[in-house]
């Protein structure tokens, strides 16, 4: 089936160490996060066992950011299991993709869900983090919700997924970001931008960070890869070429911090 990202048929194989070394070439990755999609829950814990072993063995990736139903009623016990394994750091469990396939999957309603916002506290208490990938109209939503879990370390996803370049849709997604960037827990990632936009050039994207940036500041910013979904179009190099050429205006202190420190901090890499 079509994603809102498009086929995703050339790359549903196994993505393993060497294709990850591959792509990256002679670009110096030290460390990676691994972040889950589409696991199901009967796998998730499976997940989190396989790449740490994965880890163990290659010291690729460095942290593990699993899937959990936060609305279980057993959260505690999930989390123990998962916390089992040394680089599990936090959970993402997927509140917006597209308006058209949250209406399929009803993962939208979440933010609505008693259970959902309560069990998010058990992760605060155990300085584990929540990855939220969300998108422009659910942000003032999820600004107001998550204000109430103090404490709890939140990355925001690919930037909120802007992915309506109208004047009023890019009002929507600064102003929603403005709204997330009120939490202080709170980081927001770069990336994912070829999921919305295929055939992106750093000028298509500049605005887009530049924005996040201002609003974030330099100190809450990681870029990240999205790979390999962003695979589909656009190379490792070329992106992060893109990147640099965006941010060669902020001082070495601010691109250390958004390339490396804000990750390594959150992630406790």
């Amino acid at each position: 089936m079509p994603r809102f990202f498009g086929d995703p048929t050339p790359i549903q194989k196994n993505y393993l160490i060497g294709d990850f070394q591959r792509d990256i070439g002679a670009i110096r990755v030290k460390k990676s996060v691994h972040i889950q999609v589409g696991v199901t829950e009967q796998d998730s814990l499976r997940e989190t066992q396989w790449v740490q072993h994965i880890s163990d063995g290659h010291d690729y990736p460095s942290a593990i950011v699993g899937f959990c139903d936060m609305r279980s009623n057993i959260i505690q016990q999930i989390l123990d299991r998962h916390s089992q394994s040394t680089a599990f750091r936090g959970v993402r469990q997927i509140i917006g993709r597209s308006a058209k396939e949250d209406a399929q999957t009803g993962t939208a309603s979440l933010l609505n869900d008693d259970s959902f916002i309560s069990n998010l506290e058990h992760l605060q208490k155990r300085n584990l983090s929540f990855d939220l990938q969300l998108t422009p109209p659910l942000m003032q939503m999820a600004a107001n919700k998550f204000a109430n879990i103090k404490g709890l370390k939140i990355a925001l996803c690919h930037a909120g997924s802007p992915s309506d370049f109208s004047k009023k849709g890019l009002a929507q997604w600064t102003e929603g970001l403005k709204s997330l960037a009120n939490n202080p827990d709170m980081i927001c990632k770069l990336s994912g931008f070829a999921m919305f936009n295929h055939d992106w050039t750093a000028d298509d994207i500049r605005p887009l960070i530049l924005t996040a940036i201002d609003i974030f500041g330099p100190q809450r910013i990681a870029f990240a890869s999205n790979f390999p979904v962003d695979k589909l179009y656009i190379s490792y190099a070329k992106m992060m070429q893109a990147y640099l050429e965006i941010t060669q205006g902020f001082s070495l202190d601010e691109m250390n911090q958004m390339f490396h420190g804000t990750a390594e901090n959150f992630y406790r890499l």
